[in-house]
């Protein structure tokens, strides 16, 4: 009865039909009911007013709400730090996983509101991960990624030797991540990459510049391995 209740449950915000493995003991699915309600109850006390709550873990912060927007469905793990405070706010589509010890930070100074986050549905973000959104990080649908994950979309300028770089500014130019890529875990996306759908990041890569399409890359800085088009000549 409770796996029909919880497969009824997860199918509805969703959006799509989910099953539960049928392996998974009672006790196991009585803890994770628990934990779940536990984590809807504190999202529906952090935003009481909309109407799409979502799953809030113990520990996480969450500053700045009203620049933020939820799609159903959003889990939030615990011990998260979400700062939405920016230009454009942040916006998460629906199902969007983000795992425990993520931070999301809209604006890294006062002095220049950063740009802010968009992350499309059903995608997840690992945990332990950061994304600094000061030049503006757009993830697109059904992207997946690793643990430590990290993004970076400013850079400090350096041009002047007789003045801290600290006070010389930044520039920004953002990353995009778009639709269907998997990130392997501790990849890091400098500011200004564009990687396209459907790609392939190796765990550890350090990724900047233009990356086309359904590409598997990987190093330091990476670089195209292959791409999931080609051919096999053997056949």
């Amino acid at each position: 009865m409770l796996r029909n209740l919880l497969n009824k449950f997860a199918t509805r915000v969703k959006g799509s039909d989910y099953q539960l493995d049928p392996k998974l003991p009672l006790l196991s699915l009585v803890g994770l009911a628990s934990r779940r309600l536990t984590w809807l109850i504190r999202g529906r006390l952090a935003f009481p007013l909309r109407r799409s709550a979502i799953y809030l873990g113990d520990g996480s912060v969450l500053r700045n709400r009203a620049q933020m927007s939820f799609e159903p469905g959003v889990t939030i793990g615990r011990g998260c730090v979400v700062d939405a405070l920016s230009a454009n706010g942040l916006r998460i589509g629906r199902n969007v996983n983000i795992g425990p010890y993520t931070t999301i930070q809209a604006s890294g100074v006062l002095s220049r509101l950063g740009t802010g986050c968009s992350i499309g549905a059903n995608s997840g973000i690992g945990g332990y991960s950061f994304i600094g959104c000061g030049g503006g990080v757009a993830i697109g649908s059904n992207v997946i990624m690793g643990q430590y994950v990290s993004f970076h979309s400013e850079n400090h300028v350096i041009d002047r030797t007789d003045v801290p770089i600290r006070v010389q500014g930044v520039v920004r130019k953002g990353i995009v991540i778009e639709d269907d890529c998997w990130v392997g875990a501790k990849a890091t996306f400098l500011d200004g990459c564009h990687v396209g759908k459907g790609c392939v990041v190796a765990a550890g890569a350090v990724v900047r510049g233009n990356i086309p399409p359904y590409s598997i890359i990987g190093g330091v800085p990476a670089k195209v391995i292959r791409s999931r088009l080609a051919v096999d000549s053997s056949a």
